[in-house]
């Protein structure tokens, strides 16, 4: 029996999960240890991906970290425009692009801006994103945004020619991804169907990840230093609520006195006034001989609401958000608590635009759309082919993060264009504006003041006085 024990242990040792948030069992029932990033992510993503969905639809402190990152990376919408030498053709791919994104979606639902809204959830609830490049009826490319499960995440094996395919991805033998192995499911199914993965061309489908690690192929959720954590904080919350409730009752415990022995100081003589009476303020009851009342009085929680709130900052730091942004609570914050705050998660959110969403997403739709619109004559591009780089450049700008003040914010701005920091193109372009528009709109502005007069303090009415 010893041997057999012994075995059985090992084999136990081997199934346990690397991930706290893809275990079971204990909280710290496995080893201190973590294998190779690739095995072990993909062995806990599909596990964390299932919890950290119903974790974002029913918890509200994930619910507001997850949406933090969302509304801060994404906001109303990236701005990608043309970084084309001549101002020209700059302003033509920017004015196409503009166009396009407004019919970006293959759903028809939403614009670009709300893909990429789509896509930073997915990535965080997820820990992936993917966006398939379909043919619209104008031979334009359009987004689908599919759910991660939709690619096949148990297509793993060798293939010819020394490639590989590690769940649902397939790279050559140079180790470059070539193809996606997509079911054709609707994501609407309730149960899988029997029909095999479908192989999607790479260059069709845009797979956006926050790698933890070299070597690996598919995400690990945000929510997986915390899953845990949300689910106690969840039970503990919950069993405090109940004892608030209990505290709140009035319970009394009848004792005999005497030791009697009878089952109730209701029989007898006596009994009826108490029962149909029932308790009432100010009323004085009598029980029968040998009885008397003993009121229930549980023990308050005095340091619950501090405990929870630690429980929060917890929360806070694992998601990487302001711990105002996660509970709502900003009965302590300050100006400065705030700013410093809001320093360090704009770093966080900077990273994310400029590391994970410029060089998978927004560069790739951009040259994708651009190189579309130019090989089907909607967009005029003379010397395309020796020009191509010019054509497919581009910058991208995110929407400005609100500072605590923003009439500081708006002031050190313009210091910013005045010292040549800053161009007011940039600056224009972060609000989501083009500065051509813009500049269009204030001539005309200016111009309409002065052929009625107006005198508003603007340019065109000091020009008119």
């Amino acid at each position: 029996m010893g041997a057999l024990a012994t075995f059985r242990r090992i084999l136990a040792s081997r199934r346990v999960r690397r991930f706290d948030a893809a275990g079971a069992g204990r909280r710290w029932d496995s080893r201190l240890a973590f294998g190779r990033t690739g095995p072990e992510t993909l062995a806990a993503s599909a596990p964390i991906r299932s919890r950290a969905r119903h974790c974002y639809a029913n918890n509200p402190y994930a619910r507001n970290g997850i949406d933090a990152h969302v509304i801060a990376a994404v906001g109303f919408g990236i701005k990608t425009v043309s970084a084309h030498r001549d101002a020209e053709m700059r302003e033509a791919c920017g004015a196409f692009f503009a166009r396009w994104s407004e019919r970006a979606d293959a759903d028809g639902r939403t614009t670009l801006a709300g893909l990429q809204r789509e896509i930073v959830r997915a990535l965080k609830v997820d820990g992936e994103a993917f966006a398939v490049m379909e043919s619209g009826l104008d031979g334009m490319p359009r987004l689908r945004i599919i759910p991660a499960e939709l690619v096949d995440e148990s297509y793993t094996r060798d293939l010819d020619g020394g490639g590989y395919a590690v769940a649902g991805v397939e790279f050559n033998g140079s180790g470059e991804r070539v193809a996606y192995h997509i079911f054709q499911d609707r994501p609407t199914d309730v149960f899988a169907s029997l029909r095999p993965a479908e192989r999607v061309p790479a260059g069709r489908v845009l797979h956006i990840i926050e790698p933890l690690g070299a070597g690996q192929v598919r995400g690990v959720s945000a929510l997986a230093p915390v899953l845990l954590r949300l689910s106690e904080l969840d039970q503990l919350e919950d069993a405090l609520l109940v004892k608030e409730k209990v505290s709140a009752m009035m319970m009394a415990f009848l004792v005999d006195t005497n030791g009697t022995g009878a089952e109730s100081p209701f029989d007898g003589e006596g009994a009826g006034a108490i029962l149909e009476s029932g308790l009432e303020p100010g009323t004085m009851k009598f029980l029968p001989s040998g009885w008397d009342v003993r009121l229930s009085q549980p023990q308050q929680a005095a340091q619950s609401a501090e405990f929870l709130a630690h429980q929060i900052r917890a929360v806070a730091a694992g998601l990487g958000v302001p711990v105002h942004l996660v509970d709502g609570n900003l009965a302590q914050a300050n100006y400065s608590s705030l700013r410093a705050g809001s320093v360090a998660f704009r770093q966080r959110v900077e990273a994310l635009q400029w590391t994970i969403l410029a060089p998978q997403f927004l560069s790739p739709v951009w040259e994708a759309v651009i190189t579309a619109g130019i090989l089907s004559g909607r967009l005029d591009a003379p010397n395309f082919e020796s020009a191509a780089d010019d054509y497919l450049a581009c910058e991208h700008f995110p929407p400005p993060l609100p500072w605590v003040d923003p009439k500081k914010d708006i002031e050190a701005e313009e210091l910013a264009i005045k010292a040549g920091l800053k161009s007011r193109r940039q600056a224009v372009a972060e609000r989501g504006f083009s500065i051509e528009a813009l500049d269009a709109e204030r001539a005309a502005d200016a111009k309409r003041e002065r052929e009625l007069q107006l005198i508003t303090g603007t340019e065109g009415a000091s020009d008119a006085a």
